[in-house]
């Protein structure tokens, strides 16, 4: 993950805005807070400069964010202050979450799973089991096999998302979607948001 890590970090070095930043939340979660679906203690895995993050503390969640980028981290720390947020923001690793030492009721990834290759989602899946509650919500949102083309991310199918979390889990919804893009690339790609409640087995 040495590597992989360097490599996020790099492209969050060279620009102040990673591509896949839109510089607000995304549309579908800032509706999932509003709803009150966003509470307790939330996890946002692979968070980049935070903003779920601190979507989900504006309504009263006790969220921790963790990324492999310590460049993203800073920003979302300078953000957190500026904004006067109490968030917790680790630098780590998102196959090894039962480092953070805690357990979450909610889960968010927002653009996390599509970017792993089928071993990494394997280990990823296991590892987000370990520290969410039985009877917890993992809300993931990524690239849909439905956007056209080859560039960005890796698409995904529901299929290969209910077969991802098939131990452990249980796929509650999976609903279109659309991501929104860095304004310099000026459009939306298409999403699934997936609704997943790990069980008690």
């Amino acid at each position: 993950m040495a590597t992989r890590s360097a490599d996020w970090d790099s492209i969050y070095k060279a620009s102040e805005q990673a591509p896949w930043e839109p510089g607000c939340p995304q549309e579908a979660f800032v509706r999932l807070a509003e709803n009150g679906l966003l509470s307790g203690r939330v996890l946002d895995a692979g968070c980049g400069t935070g903003e779920h993050t601190m979507l989900a503390a504006l309504h009263g969640a006790d969220v921790t964010g963790i990324d492999c980028s310590a460049t993203a981290i800073g920003r979302a720390r300078r953000k957190a202050t500026e904004r006067g947020l109490k968030v917790r923001l680790e630098t780590g690793d998102v196959f090894e979450l039962a480092r953070l030492g805690t357990t979450f009721d909610t889960v968010i990834d927002v653009g996390m799973f599509h970017v792993l290759d089928d071993e990494e989602r394997r280990r990823y899946v296991s590892s987000l089991t370990s520290v969410t509650e039985p009877g917890g919500t993992c809300r993931l949102m990524c690239f849909s096999d439905r956007q056209p083309g080859a560039l960005g991310p890796r698409r995904i199918t529901q299929a290969e998302l209910r077969a991802a979390f098939e131990e452990g889990w249980e796929v509650v919804d999976i609903a279109p979607e659309t991501f929104a893009v860095a304004p310099q690339y000026g459009r939306k790609a298409h999403a699934w948001l997936a609704t997943i409640s790990r069980t008690a087995h």
